[in-house]
């Protein structure tokens, strides 16, 4: 094999999984159950977290930690949302987060203030419209041209997404981290993301944390270059794959979308009346708890759900965050970038 076919190992992997002439095995896909690849993480010494119930996950120490033998520093928590949880959060992605001021693909060819309003004007659904939203960006904008973050092009980023992200980088012990930038992704069915690294952000050391919702994926992650061979993994609805360490800057990509085998964010709808406003102090970002628990609770309505309930049948969502600047810094003026 000549230097041009190692440097085509992940590009024959993704094309092998892509492919629907003839479409491929699932064999060598692995999950969780497959122990030749997969390290289950026994955590008996997780703390209790009271911030989970207000955002849809279950007790932390009931969560599934998984480590990879062949990919140090990534890890899966195989799907700790509740149902409900899952419901708050895809709609979020659909209602909320493609909102202005935060940025989509679709602002290339319209600026539109609030996609999902508009793609259900007058009652009716608009699905041309409905599926041209492939991206959304939160906090620092990347800039798909540059590969860049700058500080002139930079909104808010979400208070719950924050907390959320919080919760899990204690869990995982990384105390440091703060949630700045993030990409959420919209798949269809014959979706696909090609391979690439994340290297755009100042800090390279803080893990980046992926959560998908929806249908299930195909998820490749090799080596730092393309001449590495993927792992083929499974990712399905409510999972969270966490880039660290070395898997941090490795390439990675989604070659094929799949049906889901369950529909998670249908199980045990049941709205969290008991939640103490006390615990809630607990919130390092978000200031309104109330808020938070309408808009959880708001989710077990079948009939408020059901739009979102139809766009998730046929769709995935991945939210991908990131922390940008190193340790104590506020702004990219004068940041330097620290890489592995």
């Amino acid at each position: 094999m000549d230097q041009n076919d190692n440097e085509d190992n992940f590009m024959k992997v993704f094309k092998y999984y892509k492919s629907n002439k003839p479409k491929p095995s699932l064999h060598n896909v692995i999950s969780e159950q497959d122990t030749s690849h997969v390290v289950k993480v026994f955590t008996d010494n997780v703390r209790e977290d009271a911030r989970t119930a207000f955002l849809g996950l279950q007790n932390c120490q009931k969560w599934n930690l998984y480590t990879f033998r062949n990919h140090p520093g990534l890890f899966l928590i195989r799907n700790p949302f509740t149902g409900l949880g899952q419901r708050y959060w895809i709609r979020k992605c659909l209602e909320e987060y493609p909102k202005k001021p935060n940025k989509t693909n679709i602002d290339l060819e319209e600026i539109i203030d609030d996609w999902w309003s508009r793609c259900y004007t007058n009652g009716e659904c608009n699905h041309q419209l409905l599926k041209k939203l492939r991206w959304s960006t939160l906090g620092y904008h990347h800039n798909w041209d540059t590969k860049l973050y700058t500080e002139n092009n930079r909104s808010s980023f979400p208070e719950d997404l924050a907390e959320l992200s919080d919760i899990v980088a204690s869990y995982l012990g990384h105390t440091g981290f703060k949630a700045e930038a993030a990409i959420v992704n919209y798949y269809h069915m014959k979706s696909t993301l090609s391979a690439h690294t994340d290297h755009s952000e100042v800090n390279l050391k803080a893990p980046l944390f992926s959560f998908s919702f929806g249908q299930s994926a195909i998820f490749l992650l090799g080596g730092q270059n393309k001449s590495t061979t993927p792992s083929a993994i499974l990712v399905q609805s409510g999972d969270i794959i966490i880039m660290s360490e070395e898997a941090r800057v490795c390439y990675h990509a989604v070659p094929r979308i799949l049906p889901a085998k369950s529909i998670p964010w249908d199980d045990n709808i049941q709205s969290t009346d008991e939640l103490s406003i006390k615990e809630a102090t607990l919130f390092k970002y978000i200031k309104s708890s109330k808020d938070v628990i309408s808009r959880l609770n708001s989710n077990s309505n079948e009939e408020a759900w059901s739009k979102y309930c139809s766009y998730i049948k046929e769709s995935r969502i991945n939210m991908n965050v990131r922390q940008v600047l190193n340790e104590n810094q506020t702004s990219l003026v004068g940041a330097e970038f620290i890489g592995m």
